[in-house]
């Protein structure tokens, strides 16, 4: 185990960016599980993920020093957006929403392609025709027109968002599984514990599956960063989290008004934008360089 780690350690060594990615994806796990002692609720408050709001006034309210260091300290530390939602406290518990967005679709999105990738890989002929037809098709249509049109039917609301993000994501880990599938299904070990009579379900996870994870893996923690960013579209379009849900492409739904600030200030407002754009540019970026190093320790094929 010690000779493992310090093989992991010697390879991500070479590659700092991979590093910088790990520490980027560490500071945002951290600020999630600390955002009850970051940002506390109310105590009466029916939801934790609920922004504070104080008033409801259409004009944002920018952050200041006062903010942080003077008699207001802690009242609005990144101003507020429009209808006076607490923009730090969004930010902060934003930041769970992301984790649980990225999480969960990728777990079902990966569950889905694993299941028919490999079911068509291991028996071929017309399961394979039958299923990979049906996800050429779901590739065939515009991913995020797709997941538009099925919040349309299903209804706006995150739980909605998740499904729509994950009917459109498991057609990639379908496909490369299904490659794989197909190549090592062929290899020595695997016709030789046929030949013992080692069962179809025993064959697939005991000898098949463990040899072509890997990719999947890597793959899928590339795509948490686009996943976050396909829900945070959903939700400027109205068609995500409820209206002051702390979530970040909610928050950046409330900036549309302010984009171009005010007149004669383009840039009164600019922290409505450039707040929550910025941790989701960061996340995104994160778990992309992360992947890389993912990629670095898992693909044999990097050895």
């Amino acid at each position: 185990m010690k000779e493992k780690l310090q093989e992991i350690w010697k390879k991500l060594r070479k590659k700092p960016m991979s590093i910088l990615g790990c520490c980027i994806v560490l500071s945002f796990v951290v600020v999630a599980a600390l955002a009850p002692v970051l940002a506390p609720p109310a105590p009466n408050s029916r939801d934790n993920y609920l922004i504070p709001q104080d008033g409801y006034s259409p004009d944002p309210v920018k952050p200041t020093l006062a903010d942080w260091y003077g008699p207001k300290a802690v009242k609005h530390r990144f101003g507020t957006t429009e209808q006076q939602y607490d923009l730090y406290y969004g930010m902060v518990w934003g930041t769970r929403t992301a984790f649980q967005v990225a999480l969960s679709v990728t777990a079902t999105a990966l569950l889905i392609g694993i299941l028919i990738g490999g079911l068509a890989g291991f028996y071929g002929g017309w399961v394979d025709e039958v299923l990979m037809r049906f996800t050429d098709v779901i590739l065939a249509l515009p991913g995020i027109i797709l997941a538009v049109v099925i919040v349309a039917v299903l209804g706006p609301s995150l739980q909605k968002v998740l499904i729509a993000v994950a009917v459109v994501a498991w057609p990639s880990y379908a496909r490369l599984l299904r490659g794989d599938v197909l190549s090592i299904k062929e290899r020595e070990y695997v016709l030789a514990a046929k030949a013992l009579g080692a069962t179809d379900l025993r064959i697939m996870f005991r000898h098949i599956l463990p040899n072509c994870i890997y990719p999947l893996l890597v793959v899928a923690s590339l795509e948490l960063g686009s996943i976050v960013i396909t829900a945070a579209a959903l939700s400027f379009l109205g068609l995500g989290a409820p209206l002051g849900y702390a979530d970040w492409g909610q928050l950046i739904s409330l900036s549309r008004n302010w984009i171009l600030g005010s007149s004669g200030n383009p840039f009164a407002f600019w922290h409505t934008l450039f707040i929550p754009g910025t941790a989701i540019f960061f996340f995104v970026l994160g778990w992309n360089l992360m992947g890389d190093a993912l990629r670095d320790i898992l693909d044999p094929r990097q050895k």
